[in-house]
Order: C-alpha cells, then sequence, then structure tokens
C-alpha cells in the first residue's frame, strides 16, 4: 500500500461559536469542541485512509484556555502515527477573535480512529515522514501506543486481583488507604 506524506494529511475546520454553545460559566462547552475534534479527526483519518474511519479512542484532550462566545475556532488535525488499521489523529484548537484578528492555541487532542469496511477493520496505508518533526512525532505517537497497552494490561490485572482477592484482603486493602469505614462483613 503506497504511504502518504505527513503534510498531505492537514485537515482545517472551523466555526464561529454561538450563544447556544456556551456552557453555564459562558465559555464553550467541552462537549462542542470535543465534537469538534472529533469530526476533524474523522475528516483527517478517512481523507488518509480513503475509507470510512471510527473513533476508537481520545488518548487525552488538554483544555489549555476557555473560548468565548462568538469567537473563531479552527481545528488543525495531522496524522502522526499509523499501525496496520488505525491512525493517531493530533489536533489543534486555535480560537481567534475575528474584529481584534489575534489567535490562541486552546486545546490538543490525540484521537485513535479505525478505518472500516462492511464493518470490519481494514489496513490504512503507510506514513511518509517528511521533516524531523515528522519522524518525532511518529516515535511518540508509537510510545503513547505501547503505552495505552502497558497501562491498559496492568489496569485489568489490578481490577481482577481485586474481583479475585477475599474480603479480609479487600479489608485490609480499603484500612490501608485511609479514611475508609469497612463494614463488619455478614
Amino acid at each position: 500500500m503506497e504511504g502518504r506524506t505527513v503534510s498531505s494529511t492537514r485537515t482545517v475546520m472551523g466555526e464561529m461559536m454561538n450563544p447556544n454553545d456556551a456552557n453555564i460559566h459562558g465559555n464553550v462547552f467541552g462537549g462542542k469542541l470535543l465534537s469538534m475534534i472529533d469530526l476533524c479527526a474523522y475528516a483527517t483519518a478517512a481523507r488518509f485512509s480513503s475509507e470510512t474511519c471510527v473513533t476508537a479512542a481520545f488518548d487525552r484532550v488538554d483544555f489549555i484556555e476557555p473560548i468565548a462566545v462568538g469567537e473563531l475556532v479552527t481545528v488543525v488535525g495531522l496524522i502522526t502515527y499509523v499501525g496496520r488499521t488505525s491512525v493517531e489523529v493530533t489536533l489543534d484548537v486555535y480560537a481567534e477573535d475575528p474584529l481584534q484578528r489575534n489567535s490562541r492555541h486552546t486545546n490538543t487532542a490525540r484521537v485513535t480512529m479505525v478505518a472500516v469496511r462492511d464493518g470490519k477493520p481494514v489496513p490504512v496505508p503507510r506514513l511518509t515522514c517528511e521533516t524531523r518533526q515528522d519522524k518525532v512525532r511518529f516515535l511518540q505517537g508509537k510510545a503513547r501506543r505501547e503505552i495505552r497497552q502497558q497501562y491498559h494490561d496492568e489496569r485489568e490485572a489490578a481490577f481482577r486481583f481485586y474481583e479475585e482477592a477475599p474480603d479480609s484482603e479487600l479489608d485490609r486493602l480499603l484500612e490501608q488507604a485511609g479514611g475508609i469505614a469497612v463494614a463488619a462483613s455478614s
């Protein structure tokens, strides 16, 4: 399968923020931003893979600054890592006061998308890294994937341990955690 360059994956989407996009504090609702991020991740992944893509995971979303109603929000997506059937899309969000024309970075997110056809994952093209930064981002994406897998395995082992532990061990662990009152077993 032919490779595609990182620079060719750049996708930009923008939208003005309206009063119905506001949360109870008068800033743009986080859910609105997550929706915009997810849409841009889809567009970026679909353009790259030439396949329908579905969201597999939001690795992380950093909310750096609030966004005000009336600002233009732009989401910029870029493929930073590819697996066999999945891609990592890194998305940067910018808010701009259209009257002052000053833009600021407000959010960064990483979303894993999986290419699917007829409900089954399908291979994606290889990613061609053109610059040093492309190579760094790719290797960081690979490390994130490995760390996520390690975290998943460790979390599942811990949860299994708690499920299988006798009540006496659970009571001991709760007491050790401090501030937890343990009811007498019946």
